[in-house]
């Protein structure tokens, strides 16, 4: 209680009030504050934009008035001063004060929680498929679905990775540029076809993995404590629409925060935990099955040894073992990527025990080879799938080079080297509990006609799968 006495005029005025600190968040709200007054009183309110005060005005009685806010969306903390005034200079201040939130909340239509199809915890899920199947330059691309060279995704497309062995598939896919910028809206438009292709792949007793990517990098560019608050505000406002849009599917559908993240440090590290945190309480805020999903946080730069060294504490989940991690794999990248000498190394054609080439010995990889994988992967397994937290390798590949330029001068070789890496790489994962997702981009299935393009590197991966 905040009160003032003094004698005026044979009278003893009397001015309180219950509260002299108010603090609303950034979606808004109401609060009551109590004037006690044995003389008639009134309220200043120089923030009436963004504060309403039930009643301004009130005589000798105890008067019960509601401050009302509403959201701040401005991206930048606000606060007020209102003086309750009796006279005589008897006056009462109230600090007013309310947090920042760059965007509208989208978590509108919260669902009681839904068990309904959503039984398996982390690790039963995981145990449910085995090979996975990226879905590249395609929902993620910048420019739309079919900047990048590929069609549109088919249900008949997603019919023939299927056929091929595969039973899950990895949903690369952009949100930001389909946002408006100042209220992180995502059209309808785009929601309702990634939804559409969701629902694929479920058609097909497919699981799917749905990302947020790289995305123009507004999450991967900005890992640093002046962008932390603005990062989770969009964090929090693209999930909220995504998980309210997808909310329906069983536990077919799992979400996973981001792409490949690139946390350096401990202290980027302690940011993109908090990304990660953001994606999940978003998700279980609206409710239904998204109370029980599977959910997926990405190991720094989701580069195996930094997420074993970095990646020490995982977000808070209010659902018990619904988590997985995730990481990627495309070593060595001398082998698997690149594309053209460099000057920290050239490219190898050649990988592992029996790959090498007596023709072209300066190509054979010199790392990255089997022991190294055995390490990498025994890796994660320690750190997390021994501890009941299942591994995904959301992507990996090797690939042939087989164009006009960079040419093995040891085709057969190289071409057996690529098959060995991706059988090797495939069962070892499996073997220490990591589930392998295959990057392709169109070069293995086409996705015009559904053809096998690669026979090879399909055969090999479902030989590592065995």
């Amino acid at each position: 209680m905040f009160a003032y006495c003094s004698k005026t005029s044979g009278i003893t005025p009397e001015l309180s009030v219950s509260l002299s600190e108010v603090a609303f968040g950034a979606e808004g709200g109401a609060s009551n504050v109590t004037i006690t007054s044995n003389v008639a009183w009134t309220i200043s309110n120089p923030a009436s934009s963004w504060l309403q005060v039930s009643q301004s005005t009130g005589k000798s009685s105890s008067d019960s008035i509601r401050l009302t806010t509403v959201p701040n969306t401005t991206g930048a903390p606000r606060s007020t001063v209102l003086e309750v005034n009796a006279g005589n200079s008897q006056i009462r201040r109230i600090n007013v004060t309310q947090a920042s939130g760059l965007y509208p909340g989208y978590n509108v239509s919260p669902a009681q929680a839904d068990p309904t199809g959503m039984e398996s915890n982390a690790v039963q899920l995981a145990a449910k498929f085995k090979l996975g199947w990226n879905i590249g330059n395609t929902l993620e691309a910048i420019g739309g679905e079919t900047a990048w060279g590929n069609p549109l995704i088919s249900e008949s497309y997603i019919q023939a990775v299927k056929q091929q062995g595969f039973t899950a598939i990895r949903l690369p896919c952009a949100w930001n540029q389909f946002s408006d910028k100042t209220t992180a809206k995502i059209q309808d438009a785009w929601l309702n076809r990634v939804k559409q292709v969701v629902q694929y792949c479920v058609n097909n007793d497919m699981y799917v993995l749905l990302n947020i990517h790289w995305d123009g990098g507004w999450l991967d560019n900005n890992i640093n404590k002046a962008k932390q608050d603005s990062v989770n505000a969009k964090q929090k406002a693209f999930w909220e629409q995504i998980a309210t849009t997808m909310r329906d599917f069983d536990e077919h559908l799992m979400f996973a925060s981001a792409n490949e993240p690139p946390a350096e440090n401990a202290e980027q590290m302690e940011i993109l935990t908090s990304y990660h945190q953001t994606f999940i309480n978003a998700v279980r805020s609206t409710g239904g099955r998204n109370s029980y999903r599977v959910l997926v946080v990405q190991g720094p730069a989701t580069d195996i040894d930094k997420t074993s060294n970095l990646m020490n504490t995982l977000p808070t989940d209010m659902m018990k073992d619904r988590m997985m991690v995730e990481v990627h794999y495309y070593s060595p990248f001398q082998f698997c990527l690149l594309d053209g000498d460099a000057s920290w190394g050239k490219m190898f054609y050649y990988w592992g025990s029996g790959h090498h080439s007596t023709i072209e010995p300066d190509r054979n990889a010199t790392w990255g080879e089997e022991s190294d994988v055995n390490t990498s992967f025994g890796k994660m397994k320690t750190k997390f799938t021994d501890k009941q937290i299942p591994v995904l390798m959301g992507e990996y590949g090797a690939y042939r080079r087989d164009g006009s330029k960079n040419v093995p001068k040891d085709p057969d070789t190289h071409n057996a080297a690529v098959d060995y890496w991706l059988t090797y790489i495939t069962k070892q994962a499996i073997a220490n509990g990591i589930k392998p997702f295959y990057w392709d981009i169109g070069g293995a299935l086409d996705r015009r006609t559904n053809a096998v393009l690669d026979k090879r590197s399909i055969d090999a991966i479902n030989e590592g799968g065995k």
